[in-house]
C-alpha cells in the first residue's frame, strides 16, 4: 500500500483511539511507519534525503523502543504494509503532520498519567517523534531546495548567476 494511504489510515486511527492502550498503540504504529518510510528513502529515496532519513528511521526506532510493543497481528502492522512511496513530498507532508498529532496525543496522555512510569515513557516518545518531525521537516526543505534548482536550470539560470535571454 502506499505511504500516503497508510499514513491517513494512521491519522485517523490515531484520532479515533479511546483510552491509554489504545492511543499508544496508535502512537506505536505511527513511529513504526514512520520508521519504514524513513528506511524505504534511505535506501532508494532522492540522494540529498537519504542521511536525514536514516536518522529519521533511527529516531523512529526509539520512539517505538520506549514504548511497550503493541499485540498486534502482522497483517494489523501498517508498516508492513507499505509497498510503496509513490511521491516522497506528498508522503513527507502528511508524516510531518502525523507526528505532529503523534506528540499531541502523548502531551494529553502524559498530563493524565497516575504513575510515573507513564508519564516519563510518554516523554520519551514525545522527544522521538519531536526529533523525528524534525527530520520530516529538513527533508522538505531539502526536497524545495532541489525543486528550486532544477527549475533554474531548466530556465539556463546558474547558482546565483541570471544568464541574458536570446
Amino acid at each position: 500500500m502506499d505511504a500516503v494511504r497508510l499514513i491517513l489510515t494512521s491519522r485517523r486511527a490515531l484520532a479515533g483511539s479511546v483510552g491509554r492502550a489504545e492511543i499508544l498503540t496508535e502512537v506505536w504504529q505511527a513511529q513504526a511507519l514512520a520508521q519504514a518510510i524513513g528506511s524505504r528513502l534511505a535506501v532508494s529515496g532522492p540522494p540529498e534525503l537519504r542521511g536525514e532519513a536514516l536518522g529519521l528511521t533511527e529516531l523512529a526506532g526509539r520512539g517505538c523502543g520506549v514504548l511497550d510493543p503493541p499485540d498486534l497481528d502482522h497483517a494489523d502492522l501498517r508498516a508492513a504494509q507499505l509497498t510503496a512511496l509513490d511521491d516522497a513530498r506528498e508522503a513527507l507532508l502528511d508524516l510531518g503532520g502525523l507526528l505532529g498529532e503523534v506528540g499531541i496525543a502523548l502531551v494529553a496522555l502524559a498530563s493524565a498519567a497516575d504513575d510515573q512510569g507513564t508519564y516519563w515513557q510518554c516523554m520519551e516518545a514525545i522527544d522521538a517523534a519531536d526529533e523525528s518531525r524534525d527530520r520530516v521537516l529538513e527533508m522538505l526543505r531539502k526536497l524545495a531546495a532541489r525543486e528550486e534548482r532544477e527549475e533554474r536550470e531548466a530556465r539556463g539560470e546558474k547558482e546565483g548567476v541570471v544568464l541574458p535571454e536570446r
